[in-house]
């Protein structure tokens, strides 16, 4: 890529402070699913009963988040990212004190909502320390995040199953942290607003009303043959291992993790090869083409099952940066509104697959609901449909023309 102002004024600290803070974030939440085992034995629960217990997280995600988006597009609030953490303190503190399912539920639910306030803002935060390179941006942002998803299920493994449900609350000083670097964050996030802003902005493609809401139902689309299917992995693979292959819990946290760094490290790639090569391709490649190793994990042996979901992992985490970014250019003008629409549909997806697959498990066999799931990647093929798109130009004004002439924060 060649050097121009925008380049030059990436705010690489402001996106590793939010790459940070999403990496802080989603330990914690994928903690609280990591140790669902825990739950499961600790309130005899039902794999229905896990299922609702993920309900409860991803759903109050899910429907306050494009809320969230849509209202902070018009009015910009630099210290709700601060907010959304202090939430999911309270979450945490509830989950680790809780002594019946009723509390549990309403613990989940309250990391959900601190989840449903830092999404779509930090998603805004990084676009706009992007310096045009957005689909870098989202993947520093995103890669933090899953990163943070994978080291989860070793804390639980290494502290939290070892020691109970009160140890979660350890997991509060995370939050504390987090609080921390948001608010300075929040600082940076406020002088942006106080810049002068572009005078127009164009769309960058001349797609009709019809053919942009067109689009935007295929990417929906694809969004549920992704996250349904993550699903049936992060939701339940420890429990699929633990009755495929007669493995203790320990063995099979350490699988959940190699396949969620796979995801970390496939989300890092996903969005610079965007940028190089295009949203739709990677959107393409990265769905459809993990057809072959779904379909083909339900049958191998234990060794050959770390590999698959490894490489499932990777490629399907590698579309989200690209479907982000190919949203926020085909709906431009409206960053928080596209992030939480598919931040809160890959938190209700996830919600509902939880509750849907949980109760196909216990009906049918955790075996047999990955043999169904491994189908679900075909969808993929929606992809062929969808328009290629030019970046969205931006016309600025006079005085930022001239303060893209100066060094900016970095």
């Amino acid at each position: 890529m060649e050097n121009s102002p925008a380049t030059e004024r990436t705010a690489f600290k402001v996106l590793a402070a939010i790459g940070f803070s999403h990496f802080l974030n989603d330990i914690m939440q994928s903690l609280m699913i990591a140790s669902y085992p825990l739950f499961k034995t600790g309130f005899d629960l039902s794999f229905a009963q896990i299922g609702l217990l993920a309900l409860a997280f991803q759903f109050t995600a899910s429907l306050l988040q494009p809320a969230v988006g849509a209202y902070t597009d018009r009015h910009p609030e630099p210290f709700s990212l601060v907010l959304g953490m202090g939430c999911t303190l309270t979450g945490l503190l509830a989950l680790s004190m809780a002594s019946t399912f009723p509390m549990l539920l309403m613990a989940a639910a309250l990391v959900g909502s601190g989840s449903a306030v830092f999404h779509p803002e930090a998603s805004r935060v990084a676009r706009m320390a992007s310096g045009g390179r957005h689909g870098l941006a989202q993947s520093i942002f995103q890669v933090g995040g899953n990163t943070g998803a994978a080291f989860g299920p070793l804390l639980a493994a290494w502290i939290v199953l070892p020691n109970g449900q009160r140890s979660i609350a350890l997991f509060g000083l995370f939050a504390l942290l987090a609080m921390i670097v948001l608010t300075g964050v929040g600082f940076w996030y406020r002088r942006q607003h106080r810049k002068p802003k572009p005078a127009t902005i164009t769309t960058g493609h001349d797609l009709t009303r019809a053919r942009v809401m067109k689009t935007l139902a295929v990417l929906l689309a694809l969004m549920f043959s992704k996250f349904f299917y993550l699903t049936s992995i992060t939701s339940y693979l420890i429990f699929y291992l633990m009755e495929h292959y007669r493995i203790a819990a320990m063995a099979a946290q350490y699988h959940l993790f190699y396949f969620l760094f796979a995801v970390a490290a496939g989300t890092l790639l996903g969005g610079p090869i965007g940028d190089r090569i295009g949203r739709k391709q990677v959107i393409w490649l990265s769905i459809l083409g993990v057809a072959p190793f779904t379909l083909a994990l339900p049958y191998v042996g234990l060794a050959a099952s770390a590999v698959l979901t490894m490489i499932i992992g990777f490629m399907l985490a590698s579309a989200f940066p690209a479907i982000v970014v190919y949203g926020q250019e085909l709906l431009p003008g409206k960053v928080g509104a596209i992030s939480g629409l598919f931040y809160g549909l890959a938190f209700g997806l996830a919600g509902i697959g939880a509750a849907v697959l949980g109760q196909a498990a216990d009906h049918w066999g955790i075996v047999t609901v990955y043999k169904l799931c491994s189908f679900l990647p075909l969808i993929g093929l929606l992809a062929v449909l969808l328009p290629d798109l030019q970046p969205p130009r931006i016309r600025l004004a006079a005085t930022e023309m001239a303060a893209a002439q100066t060094p900016g924060v970095d």
